[in-house]
């Protein structure tokens, strides 16, 4: 685990507008920097990027956050590899916590090594006329074959002794380049292959493909599980296509190596491959932090509709209302390559337009396996829709989806949910009655907005101070970080430490309406002049509910404790 305090230190040191410009250009205007949104097309630019705050606010899609958020976002890195790299750039080292799990660190000459392989297999690539015909064959041109690093490992058994300075390298075998046999007998794993660089979001090769050139079998052959190689974490392709997908705010998921190539080779540089797995709850949400649209396509035949069936019951957990998934099934004969070769980009590009939505998909799955005409059908619906159903943690569309199997089970959704024994997702407001001490929600939208620009003022708050509403409780939350905390903290770490929290949203929103703030402006003096008028405010309306209680009589319709009270809070006044 990464210390908490290393993160603060790291927000610290860094600028976030040097760490934004090393993705986006940006321009001076005022105190703030401008951009184009680099996480929605737009022609004005609305990206707003604060130095003296260090977070950035878009004031069209509401992205925001912290330099360390704003990699992760714009890379598709998690957290962990997003302060990695920002603690790189900056030559800091990233220390660990003791953790119950194990905590596994990669050497950096394991890196190495696979970038030796990636340099040897390119230059045999050349020197074989077999291989380059393979690759013409299907189309490719020289251009796309060095984009994604394409290679040839030679019909030996010992290739890599002449990549590398030592063959008896234990990281040959960690890295899973060698295989190790009985009486510590090496051999490459890869022989006679196309070789496909797999590559993480930094760039750096952390694994291979390997597909035959003729009819052999496996058919393709990938790198194991490895220290630097996790298959259900990975995407082939990803690191060439994130151009690509930012600007067309698509990506699709396609089975192969070649299928990515292919799609490449013909003006489609926004699709990805999963790695010899299926798509993994992980895959969607890396896809998903990238762009508005994931298309998931898979070939006709039954292996295909079973691919889609897993991409979409690991999707479902993952929805985010705003954002599709769809799903485009070829016609059996042909997989992306062979389409895209035969019928070209816009008949491809058409037939992603038409790709079924993950609800019609999911729908039509379920209604095809009963028959909705009897009772039994139609409970056997409900039965099979329960687990996908209660997966969907998206409001909206876990509400509408909702709606749509109980009118085929031929139900009301108030009925769905009570058999399903799940909280209901449309419950009507009720009015709440009036409350003593209730501030109002101006007053604390302005002390939100002053703890986002000096968060150390929430030590001010008294103990026992509360409010209302999604801001009061946003407020009441931070003061009991800051209080768990001896050390002072800066916006960047606040927001960064809310980052997923329930009160992001309202920080957020803070953020946007703070982002015009001058560096003359009186914060403090602000915050404590708020903080006396709503204080002034709760004094008021607990006085009146105590003359209410009179209603004209005197003290005595008080008991002790209210008594005192009244004199203390007129004492006050």
């Amino acid at each position: 685990m990464i210390p908490k305090s290393f993160v603060q230190d790291l927000l610290n040191r860094l600028d976030i507008v040097d760490v934004v410009e090393r993705y986006v250009p940006l321009k001076k205007a005022g105190a703030n920097y401008v951009a184009c949104c680099p996480f929605h097309n737009e022609k004005s630019p609305s990206f707003t990027v604060s130095q003296s705050k260090q977070f950035y606010h878009c004031f069209g899609c509401g992205a925001h956050g912290t330099a360390i958020g704003f990699v992760m976002e714009h890379a598709g890195m998690g957290f962990v590899e997003a302060v990695e790299e920002l603690a790189k750039s900056i030559g800091v080292t990233v220390p660990q916590e003791a953790s119950n799990t194990p905590q596994h660190k990669v050497a950096p000459d394991l890196y190495e090594l696979m970038q030796s392989a990636t340099r040897y297999y390119r230059e045999q690539l050349k020197k074989n006329p077999r291989a380059i015909d393979y690759l013409k064959g299907r189309g490719l041109s020289g251009e796309v074959a060095a984009r994604f690093g394409i290679g040839y490992a030679p019909d030996d058994w010992q290739n890599l002794q002449a990549a590398v300075p030592n063959y008896q390298d234990a990281g040959l075998v960690e890295t899973g380049m060698v295989i190790e046999g009985e009486g510590g007998k090496r051999y490459d794993r890869f022989r006679d292959r196309i070789m496909f660089p797999i590559v993480n979001v930094r760039g750096q090769v952390i694994g291979f493909g390997g597909r035959v050139l003729d009819k052999g079998e496996p058919k393709y052959l990938n790198s194991p599980e490895t220290p630097l190689f996790e298959k259900g974490h990975e995407l082939y392709g990803l690191f060439q296509a994130q151009k690509s997908i930012r600007a067309q705010q698509r990506v699709i998921v396609v089975e192969g190596y070649m299928d990515v190539v292919a799609l490449a080779q013909h003006g489609v540089g926004y699709a990805v491959a999963t790695l010899g797995t299926a798509t993994t709850p992980f895959h969607v949400q890396k896809l998903l932090r990238l762009c508005e649209q994931v298309v998931f396509c898979f070939d006709g035949d039954r292996a295909g509709q079973k691919a889609a069936w897993r991409a979409l019951e690991n999707a479902l957990p993952q929805l985010q209302d705003g954002k599709r998934i769809g799903f485009l099934f070829l016609p059996e004969e042909h997989d992306p390559d062979t389409y895209i070769r035969e019928f070209g980009t816009e008949a491809f590009e058409a037939q992603l337009d038409d790709s079924l939505p993950l609800s019609g998909y999911l729908l039509r799955e379920l209604t095809a396996q009963v028959d909705l005409h009897t009772p039994e059908g139609r409970s056997a619906l409900l039965k099979n829709a329960q687990p996908l159903l209660t997966a969907i943690t998206a409001p909206t569309m876990a509400l509408l989806l909702r709606k749509e199997v109980a009118a085929l089970a031929g139900m009301t959704q108030d009925e769905l949910e009570a058999s399903y024994d799940i909280k209901p997702l449309a419950t009507p407001r009720r009015v709440a009655p009036p409350k003593a001490k209730r501030t109002t929600p101006s007053g604390l939208r302005t002390l939100l907005r002053c703890l986002v620009m000096k968060p150390g003022l929430a030590r001010e708050l008294p103990n026992d101070w509360h409010g209302d509403g999604a801001e009061g409780e946003a407020i009441a939350a931070l003061a009991d970080w800051l209080r768990e905390s001896a050390d002072e903290t800066t916006t960047a770490a606040m927001i960064q430490h809310f980052q997923g929290s329930a009160h992001e949203g309202v920080f957020a929103v803070a953020q946007g309406e703070v982002m015009q703030w001058g560096a003359e402006f009186d914060v403090a003096a602000e915050f404590a002049g708020t903080l006396d008028k709503l204080r002034e405010e709760a004094r008021k309306a607990e006085l009146e509910l105590l003359h209410a209680k009179m209603l004209g009589k005197d003290l005595k319709a008080l008991d002790e404790q209210e008594r005192a009270r009244y004199l203390q809070l007129l004492q006050r006044g």
